[in-house]
């Protein structure tokens, strides 16, 4: 698999601390648990992080210190539960799955016309983020946004202005961006996508069905 379209730096440093919504960090961890080239970034990013984490540390005082260790140590020891080894091998990555709970056949879709679907996720109130189906040949409604959307393909790909984006690539898209996905011909399109803001559509169609649909 050939992942052409990464995530910038500024998004791993941000998920690395802790900083990104859950939205948007359930896409990168996503892409990362795909992706050699960002979970190598990541690493380095962390080891940064845990550099300067000991640099902090370091100037701690001893009381401090000691407050810290034994929060640390009080706490119960987390045990991994037990992984089922799939039956065949699954469309989501597995930090998709563990968050929505099974593979492809657990989705709960919503029908937004023209077969294409949607399930939307439970996050936090910051941002939004949920799964897209696309048929394959057909595209979304124009469009622009009012904020930033991460999406990421699960599976088949889709076309737009002139790029291609398979399984694994992320394409950002912010308030400089009026586009309109195709999916590929050959094969429907599965994505994930999260936003912060609601999308801008220019048919009166879809800006009319936008409320229902929470895009």
């Amino acid at each position: 698999m050939m992942i052409r379209h990464h995530v910038s730096d500024t998004i791993l440093m941000a998920y690395a601390s802790g900083e990104l919504p859950e939205a948007f960090s359930l896409v990168t961890a996503t892409h990362v648990s795909m992706c050699d080239d960002c979970r190598a970034r990541l690493m380095a990013l962390e080891t940064l992080g845990g550099a300067l984490i000991e640099t902090t540390v370091a100037q701690m005082s001893e009381a401090l210190m000691d407050t810290a260790l034994d929060r640390i140590f009080a706490a119960p020891p987390q045990r991994p539960a037990p992984r089922a080894r799939p039956a065949h091998r699954p469309v989501f990555p597995t930090p998709l799955r563990d968050y929505v709970g099974g593979d492809l056949d657990a989705v709960r879709w919503r029908s937004l016309g023209g077969g294409a679907k949607q399930a939307i996720l439970p996050t936090g109130p910051e941002a939004t983020v949920r799964l897209l189906f696309i048929p394959g040949g057909k595209a979304m409604p124009d469009h622009g946004h009012r904020g930033t959307e991460m999406t990421m393909v699960l599976k088949g790909a889709f076309l737009d202005d002139g790029q291609r984006f398979g399984p694994g690539d992320v394409q950002m898209a912010d308030a400089t961006l009026e586009h309109r996905p195709v999916a590929e011909d050959w094969s429907d399109c599965i994505c994930l996508a999260a936003t912060d803001a609601k999308l801008r559509f220019k048919a009166l169609l879809p800006r009319l069905a936008q409320p229902f649909f929470r895009i």
